[in-house]
């Protein structure tokens, strides 16, 4: 992920300057690829290209470096409600040519 060097925080989507700041000192980062869940919902409806993965659980993440992404929730059960500060773990699927990143939730024996 992208991380500003002149005010210290990590941030997504890319982009060639730092969206809080403004400053232009940036560099690319490994995070942990740990967060919570900020805020959730449960799509039932989606474009055909993607109606094989329905329901859709889509999330508000905040990575526990401070950047915040929307993303799914995969591997849950979309009727069960997912909790706020639920953890959650990144894992990357593979969505037509591209991989992008999406979470699990992390169980309480992990």
């Amino acid at each position: 992920m992208q991380f500003c060097l002149d005010c210290q925080r990590a941030y997504f989507y890319p982009r060639s300057f730092c969206p809080r700041c403004g400053g232009r000192n940036i560099e690319w980062r490994k995070l942990s690829g740990e967060g919570r869940v900020l805020s959730s919902i449960v799509s039932r409806r989606a474009l055909p290209s993607i109606e094989q993965d329905l329901p859709l659980v889509i999330a508000l993440i905040e990575l526990d470096e401070g950047a915040r992404m929307m993303s799914n929730i995969v591997e849950s059960d979309a009727d069960q409600e997912v909790e706020l500060d639920s953890r959650v773990r990144v894992c990357f699927r593979e969505r037509g040519e591209y991989m992008l990143p999406m979470f699990t939730l992390v169980g309480s024996d992990s």
